[in-house]
């Protein structure tokens, strides 16, 4: 458990650290983000690997190469004096943290008989979700006390003792000995990598009418393509067919996508939003978005009372994703000027809505999976979560940029002499006389208007997304009532 709210707490602990970070690594808004994306990207590519991983060398021994890696990384990170080295040890941290969760699931099955199974994964699914809580709040009260540098500093106590421990008492499964696809994982990553360096670049390079990104996105499309190929032609592909052929599954892994962006790109516009347009310090940001996580909790435990109660876990996915919706309308109301009070409201309707869609979702998703496929249906489900991520924080990220400059040019192509007399008629003659001081005061109001309509803009685009997939629950099939208390074990975990 130490090692999975580790893991899960670092996907957190640094977004309310961004902008510090981003003046001390030189970094611009739309690179910065980078720090997430690379962490996630990692995660999402490694993933697949667990398996035959865990297989090869061993459980107990994967499990704490991980921890290991995973401090170090956490060190490297902290030590980082440039962007670039920053992205690359955030990699390495990633890569590690990949192997943690589907681990520390196994290892909590394996040390408990079958009549304890569900109660563990029950606590152990409740415990994942202390990182999105916890993360905000430790990493702004470090950073606003501290140094930004803490956030990654913070594993290494926590990293030692889960170290200790799992060296003293981690079972292992026996070795098996399994080929690897290895065609097919390099075409997965190939596809992966290439989109997100596409997305990351796109900004910088003018998008399309750069010939980097065309590359990169021909690169993305032709290696996902040639996977798909492979899945469906190859020998040994990496997930068998039969996955392919479950309708609940494949739906789920589309709303994975889209539970990947609600949760991961509101968290990456929220801290810098809160900081730079509101002027909150570090720390009240963070529990600003405390009750968000709260909300995930309390609508996890009611839907798991609900679904024992026979309610249809469809009907509880539909709900979850309009109450999601709802809150981004909200916010797109959102004004510069304005109390706590509507980010606590709002953080808590929207944790509510993710809340009701994970836990049954995944009951949906596994229900109709045979045992010897849960494994690699989990890592399908997790790579399509880290993938919506990843993609979410740099489509939100890229339009907010361009639509801060766009907002920018329309509304400083207002601002004139004529245009600021009702306001302050003295305005007209100093602005006449070319007074730097207030051209710097309007040309400051005018970017941070524009940058609220921009993320306005982006709240409006998720919510879009969020209403385009709630039709997509009429293709789920409802789960066997008989098998809901059996596989809810799993659902809990993934």
């Amino acid at each position: 458990m130490a090692a999975t709210i580790m893991q899960i707490l670092d996907s957190t602990i640094a977004n309310v650290a961004l902008p510090h970070m981003q003046t001390a690594l030189g970094a611009t808004p739309d690179t910065i983000t980078w720090v997430l994306t690379s962490y996630i990207v990692a995660s999402a590519i490694a993933i697949p690997l667990t398996g035959w991983l865990s297989d090869r060398i061993g459980s107990r021994t994967l499990f704490l190469w991980s921890v290991v890696g995973f401090v170090i990384a956490s060190m490297l990170c902290g030590l980082a004096t440039s962007l670039t080295d920053m992205v690359f040890y955030r990699i390495l941290q990633g890569i590690a943290a990949a192997f943690m969760n589907p681990l520390s699931q196994t290892v909590m099955l394996d040390i408990n008989p079958p009549e304890k199974q569900a109660k563990a994964m029950s606590v152990w699914g409740m415990g994942i979700m202390v990182g999105p809580i916890l993360g905000p709040v430790l990493g702004g009260w470090l950073t606003e006390n501290y140094d930004w540098r803490w956030v990654f500093f913070v594993n290494l106590p926590v990293g030692i003792a889960c170290f200790a421990i799992l060296w003293a008492l981690l079972p292992s499964r026996p070795i098996r000995r399994r080929p690897f696809d290895l065609f097919g994982f390099a075409l997965l990553a190939v596809a992966v990598s290439a989109l997100q360096l596409m997305l990351d670049r796109g900004q910088s390079e003018d998008w399309f009418r750069s010939g980097e990104v065309w590359v990169e996105a021909m690169v993305a499309l032709a290696a996902a393509w040639m996977f798909g190929v492979h899945l469906f032609t190859g020998r040994r592909p990496m997930f068998e067919r039969a996955l392919l052929a479950n309708r609940n599954l494949m739906t789920g892994l589309f709303f994975m996508l889209v539970v990947g962006v609600l949760m991961m790109a509101t968290m990456a516009l929220l801290p810098p939003m809160l900081q730079s347009l509101y002027g909150y310090p570090v720390l009240d940001t963070g529990l600003l978005l405390v009750p968000r996580g709260i909300g995930i909790v309390a609508s996890m435990w009611v839907a798991g009372r609900l679904i024992g109660r026979g309610v249809d876990p469809r009907l509880l996915v539909g709900v979850g994703l309009t109450i999601a919706a709802a809150s981004l309308w909200e916010m797109t109301g959102w004004t510069l000027v304005m109390g706590r009070e509507r980010f606590v409201v709002t953080g808590l309707i929207q944790g509510a809505g993710l809340g009701l869609v994970f836990i049954p979702l995944n009951l949906i998703a596994f229900a109709t999976l045979g045992p010897e496929h849960r494994t690699e249906g989990s890592s399908l489900l997790n790579l399509a979560r880290n993938i919506g991520a990843s993609v979410g924080i740099s489509v939100v990220t890229a339009f907010l940029a361009i639509n801060t400059q766009t907002g920018h040019q329309e509304l400083a192509g207002h601002v004139t002499a004529y245009s600021t007399s009702p306001v302050d008629p003295s305005l007209t003659a100093v602005l006449g006389a070319n007074g730097e001081a207030v051209t710097a005061m309007l040309n400051a109001e005018v970017t941070r208007q524009a940058a609220m309509i921009a993320y306005l803009d982006d709240f409006q685009l998720m919510m879009v997304l969020t209403l385009l997939a709630i039709p997509l629950v009429l293709l789920l099939r409802r789960p066997p009532r008989a098998g809901a208390i059996k596989v809810d074990a799993d659902a809990m975990g993934h």
